[in-house]
């Protein structure tokens, strides 16, 4: 049993220090200089002679691509401010109109909710290019295309969400949701002082899964926007030049940052949000 746990931790150790590698390694990177940087991927960046080089430990530490990006680089800064006006609106109407449909699905039993959920799995699993040519139809009937809301739009309406809070929704006990009732609170007294505190986690986790998605978008920034001023700052680094790879770096760190920060925040919250999704219908 002892040799198991030992052989189990250190594979377990082994993944996270692959996984955690090119973290690392993006971080020390956006602490070189150019020469240094040059000297190490110069032969993959530039066609330069020599070996490619991977430092996890700069010998010049410099914030000058930091420094850089925020002080001489105001296009980062509207395209940041793009993916927050385009992302947060997108996480509210996804509760708006989410919460609602999930307990319906979850809460009530009613003719055809069985095909509505296998629906939604359906569309959950759909990648973005089956989609992609109806919703830019969609799109361009409403005049939608190439303004924020051809990002939001199609982002608000979003299958992980409700399927994802169904199951959660799903495993709240009768027994209370009776007990509130006889106690005078009705259907929505129910629902806001039952229902939605017990399903916070699955909200939670939804929230957070799809935050990482929409900040991170590549495809439907790219196929809904034609003017740069609506990028998100998920499309940012393609608009750096090939010569200035440290500001490439550092931009690199602080757009995963967000991510980072929320992922560590609602660790416990995704890991629920995995085990509900897993239960049976």
């Amino acid at each position: 049993m002892r040799k198991k746990k030992i052989l189990t931790w250190i594979f377990l150790t082994g993944a996270v220090l692959v996984f955690l590698f090119p973290i690392l390694l993006l971080m020390a990177n956006s602490l070189m200089g150019q020469e240094e940087l040059t000297a190490s991927y110069g032969s993959v960046l530039y066609g330069n002679k020599g070996n490619l080089e991977w430092k996890l430990f700069p010998l010049y530490p410099t914030l000058r691509a930091y420094i850089q990006l925020l002080l001489d680089s105001p296009d980062f800064f509207v395209m940041f401010w793009n993916s927050v006006r385009q992302v947060f609106p997108i996480l509210f109407g996804q509760l708006l109109l989410g919460i609602p449909a999930a307990w319906a699905l979850g809460r009530y039993s009613f003719r055809g909710r069985r095909a509505l959920v296998y629906l939604y799995m359906i569309l959950m699993i759909l990648p973005f290019q089956v989609t992609m040519v109806s919703s830019y139809g969609v799109l361009s009937f409403f005049h939608m295309l190439d303004t924020h809301w051809a990002v939001i739009f199609p982002g608000v309406f979003s299958a992980l969400p409700v399927f994802l809070m169904t199951k959660f929704f799903q495993g709240i006990p009768d027994s209370l949701l009776e007990a509130a009732k006889v106690d005078g609170a009705g259907e929505l007294g129910a629902f806001f002082y039952v229902g939605l505190p017990l399903g916070l986690p699955g909200i939670i986790s939804s929230l957070i899964l799809n935050f990482l998605e929409y900040w991170n978008a590549i495809e439907p920034p790219m196929t809904f926007l034609k003017t740069k001023s609506k990028f998100p700052v998920s499309l940012y680094l393609s608009n750096i030049p090939l010569n200035d790879v440290g500001t490439s770096f550092a931009a690199s760190v602080l757009i995963m940052a967000p991510s980072l920060f929320l992922f560590a925040w609602g660790q416990s919250y995704l890991e629920q949000g995995i085990i509900a999704s897993g239960l049976k219908e």
